[in-house]
């Protein structure tokens, strides 16, 4: 036994309160999802080798209630764990059974605990765009791979020059994704900026705006031409952290103290649903301009956000 192990052992050393804080909600994150992806690996067994469809669509109703419960176990950790202020606006009158198209800034992956925290049995539930290579993450892979979230391959500029044809691969998954998606009410979450926000991905890309990096539009586009005419709305959700974004090991430690959430419902243009994104080059202008002015108010919502009373702006991440 080492010298410091022996100290702690007689209680002369303590771990910081921040660190054990940090233990005691990773733990419970890991045994919360561990109960409840079991579950959901013995339902999509069923919804696996069973190909009747409305058995199927049966399936797909209690694998998103076991999704809708273990968010809410996550929700009741944060609570019991942590001590953020949540200043939260712009939620309500949100329908559970609706269909919407959600979007958001990206800074951190704490924006997902929040997104669900928040969101959770106030719409459906969220299905995540995800980069392809999260397929392989331990067990919630598989999890999103069981509740039909779509994977995207984020093709390079310099691979699209050298095999044009790769530009339809995401096209086939969205709307194989989407697809699924119309046999339930379902909210569909993009982070448009297709990564976290950091300093120096804003400078190499020369982004227009001061808080945010360029928007992506061709997710967001291509869910719209297969399920357009579901959506009820846009639900644009914007997260501010005053003292910077955190790592996810600092908010499990609890330094996360502020949390500042704007979200409203925007009206999606009736031209935008069911429009062919990847092959109708007017569309496609007509939709990035959109998206951009969106873009452009959520920068100066920012602005506004971080000069309220009392929340000071945060630093730029590196």
């Amino acid at each position: 036994m080492t010298e410091s192990a022996r100290k702690l052992r007689q209680g002369r050393v303590r771990l910081p309160f921040a660190t054990v804080r940090g233990v005691v909600a990773a733990s419970l994150l890991v045994l919360n999802t561990l109960f409840w992806c079991g579950l959901l690996f013995l339902f999509a067994l069923v919804k696996l080798v069973v190909p009747a469809r409305s058995l199927r669509a049966g399936v797909d109703r209690v694998l998103n209630g076991i999704a809708t419960s273990w968010v809410a176990g996550n929700s009741a950790w944060m609570r019991f764990t942590q001590r953020t202020q949540w200043d939260v606006a712009g939620l309500d009158d949100l329908a559970y059974r609706g269909w919407y198209m959600v979007t958001c800034n990206h800074q951190s992956w704490v924006d997902v605990l929040a997104l669900q925290h928040l969101l959770n049995r106030r719409v459906p539930m969220l299905k995540f765009f995800l980069k392809q290579q999260l397929i392989y993450v331990p067990v919630i892979g598989l999890a999103w791979w069981a509740l039909d979230f779509p994977f995207m391959r984020r093709h390079s500029d310099t691979h699209l020059k050298r095999h044009p044809e790769s530009r339809f691969d995401d096209i086939e998954a969205t709307r194989q994704a989407c697809e699924k998606f119309a046999r339930l009410p379902t909210s569909v979450m993009n982070f448009v900026e297709g990564t976290r926000f950091t300093s120096a991905k804003h400078c190499s890309q020369h982004s227009p705006y001061r808080h945010l990096l360029k928007p992506k539009a061709g997710a967001l586009a291509l869910a719209l031409g297969v399920l357009g005419e579901r959506f009820d709305s846009l639900l644009d959700v914007t997260i501010v952290y005053p003292d910077g974004a955190p790592t996810f090991w600092q908010f499990l430690c609890g330094d996360l103290r502020h949390i500042v959430v704007r979200a409203q419902r925007i009206a999606i243009p009736p031209a935008f649903r069911g429009g062919d994104y990847a092959r109708d080059p007017k569309y496609r202008k007509t939709f990035q301009r959109w998206l951009q002015a969106l873009w452009h108010e959520k920068d100066a919502r920012i602005d506004a956000l971080v000069e309220l009373p009392g929340v000071r702006r945060p630093p730029r991440q590196t």
